[in-house]
């Protein structure tokens, strides 16, 4: 039985389109280590509008899975380095091997941010998330930040002027203290021995997808899943002297 050739193409062409289309989600095995990525802890369509679900997808699953995977394999030959704590490994980067350094400082500081990044929203429908800021919390941006109003306007100006990739973060002392400030790459606060409240990450891969160059219209939106309930848990834990990352 002859077969048609152009038969043959035509399929040929479409299992290439199918292949093609279909996501690419198989990766290099993770090496193993003492750091790990925890699951979101809600669907990766929660905070739809204003963060996409493929956003969130390629952002946790990819971006920060590879942070996870890049320190591990950085601290497998330093046993001591991997068994201390990330917020005290990232304090005494300037102790660590010169050889590990960049890579943990680059890799250290974009897990810390992004598990501090995945707790600080929620669905804007749930509690706390989209609402203001209550208690002691909204005591120290009123007294601290000149008020939520301010805070935003303010954050969102900062979150602006960041020159290519970056966070913008709202920091916070032992005495529950809040200060404004704005870090390139994926530096953290906790490299300054300070702790974080919570911050924003300004990289494209955050934002792209919905808002191409847009910055200013995601820092605009991103404040509609703030959860405010878990900052307000952060504020109380940097009190108590238990906050980390």
């Amino acid at each position: 039985m002859q077969i048609d050739r152009r038969l043959i193409l035509a399929g040929g062409l479409a299992a290439a389109a199918t292949a093609l289309a279909r996501p690419a989600f198989a990766q290099t095995p993770a090496p193993s280590g003492p750091f790990r990525l925890d699951p979101l802890p809600y669907p990766a369509d929660a905070l739809v509008p204003h963060i996409d679900a493929r956003t969130m997808e390629l952002h946790h699953g990819r971006h920060h899975q590879a942070y996870v995977n890049n320190l591990n394999a950085a601290l497998k030959d330093h046993g001591t380095v991997a068994a201390m704590p990330l917020h005290d490994i990232l304090a005494k980067l300037g102790e660590l091997p010169e050889a590990i350094r960049a890579t943990v400082r680059n890799n250290g500081g974009g897990h810390a941010n992004h598990t501090m990044f995945w707790q600080v929203m929620g669905p804007p429908t749930a509690a706390g998330a989209g609402a203001a800021p209550a208690g002691a919390l909204a005591e120290a941006i009123q007294r601290d930040l000149g008020g939520l109003d301010k805070l935003k306007a303010d954050f969102n100006a900062a979150g602006g002027r960041v020159f290519g990739s970056g966070w913008v973060f709202v920091t916070v002392d032992r005495g529950g203290k809040l200060a404004l400030e704005s870090k390139p790459n994926q530096d953290t606060p906790l490299m300054d021995g300070k702790r974080v409240l919570f911050g924003n990450d300004v990289w494209e891969h955050a934002y792209y997808l919905t808002y191409q160059n847009r910055r200013p219209d995601y820092l605009a939106a991103w404040w509609n899943v703030v959860n405010w309930g878990k900052v307000g848990e952060r504020y109380a834990a940097a009190t108590a002297g238990t906050l980390t990352i």
